[in-house]
């Protein structure tokens, strides 16, 4: 038998009114928001908050792979950062990759 086959038999008598249908498709949205929205919602008011507690002087990377460091944060939603001792870039505060600035920031362990 077909998958479809299995869903029809599982729908029962068409005199019931597809209420089985229903339920059926209630699940499959669930699903979907669990597995998909959800987690995007999540990331994104993460990413979010790190934008908001960026700092003068954290040191981050931006989405583009440009190390830097935070010179000032701007009123704008811009940030000028230091790339070099008196070199100087005026990027967005969305250009800064969370990912890449928390491993950048992350202590290193000493092997023994």
């Amino acid at each position: 038998m077909t998958h479809l086959n299995l869903l029809l038999l599982a729908a029962g008598d068409p005199k019931q009114g597809g209420s089985i249908q229903f339920v059926l498709m209630g699940g499959i949205i669930l699903v979907f928001w669990l597995f998909m929205i959800r987690p995007q919602a999540k990331k994104a008011k993460e990413q979010k908050k790190f934008i908001e507690e960026l700092q003068k002087g954290a040191k981050i990377v931006t989405i583009a792979g440009i190390h830097a460091s935070i010179f000032k944060v701007n009123e704008d939603g811009t940030l000028t950062i230091e790339v070099n001792p008196g070199s100087y870039l005026k990027i967005e505060k969305s250009a800064i990759s969370q990912e890449w600035t928390a491993a950048l920031n992350k202590p290193v362990v000493a092997a023994k």
